[in-house]
């Protein structure tokens, strides 16, 4: 049975009928939104993803202006929600359609700001639109003075290493091998990491040259599923 579609005026009021204070009072802390964290000024609603995945399916046929203004909000959830609804129109959409999605994604990305709303929409949406065409703004992202910027360019290759390409990511995790932030260290290593479990030949040369100059936290992620010998004598550095 097709689910009943909502107005945008109906979204907001699910939105709200599901808030809850003390979830949100746990999220604020969870997301760093206090004085000087990454998050910082970010309101939540206090509503777990399951929740905002069942309204997600009830708004799937919002337009283009109303995500956007759902994607404008202050409040995380109701941006985060907007960003499912692109992933799933991005992924029934034509050729039109999707870079239209992905303009759009690119123009309100100040709105995307915190490291869950990137990594649930910018491997589809960003990966997916730049995986046959050129991919230099990846590169423009990698060296941005915006943390989420460059959280997106690696994440963007979470698409091209599911179809087995690895070499943008290979070429980001250079550039971003010696990121200040801790969130950038740990997606290199996890895309490093998913490499591996595709190619660990591939995973483990850029290893072996790169490991002791990366941070704790980058290593860690990258060797998260060797074997204890081998991921011993990488933190030992021994290799």
């Amino acid at each position: 049975m097709p689910v009943e579609q909502y107005t945008l005026e109906d979204i907001r009021l699910e939105l709200q009928k599901a808030a809850n204070p003390k979830i949100a009072s746990f999220l604020q802390g969870f997301f760093k939104t206090g004085r000087g964290q990454y998050g910082e000024g970010d309101q939540f609603r206090g509503i777990k993803v399951p929740v905002i995945r069942k309204i997600v399916r009830k708004a799937r046929s919002l337009s283009m202006d109303e995500v956007i203004s759902m994607l404008d909000s202050s409040w995380h959830e109701d941006r985060l929600l907007a960003l499912f609804v692109w992933v799933y129109q991005f992924e029934k959409a034509g050729e039109a359609g999707r870079e239209k999605i992905f303009r759009a994604y690119l123009d309100h990305s100040g709105h995307i700001n915190n490291w869950d709303l990137v990594d649930l929409s910018t491997p589809t949406i960003m990966g997916g639109y730049l995986f046959n065409r050129d991919r230099s703004i990846l590169y423009e992202m990698a060296r941005s003075n915006n943390l989420w910027d460059r959280r997106k360019a690696v994440m963007a290759t979470s698409y091209f290493i599911r179809n087995n390409d690895f070499d943008d990511t290979l070429s980001l995790a250079e550039i971003l091998l010696h990121d200040s932030e801790d969130l950038i260290h740990k997606a290199v290593g996890w895309m490093l990491r998913e490499i591996g479990k595709r190619d660990s030949e591939t995973e483990e040369s850029f290893l072996k040259k790169y490991y002791k100059d990366m941070s704790r936290t980058m290593l860690r992620y990258a060797i998260e599923r060797f074997p204890e010998e081998s991921r011993q004598a990488y933190l030992k550095g021994r290799i």
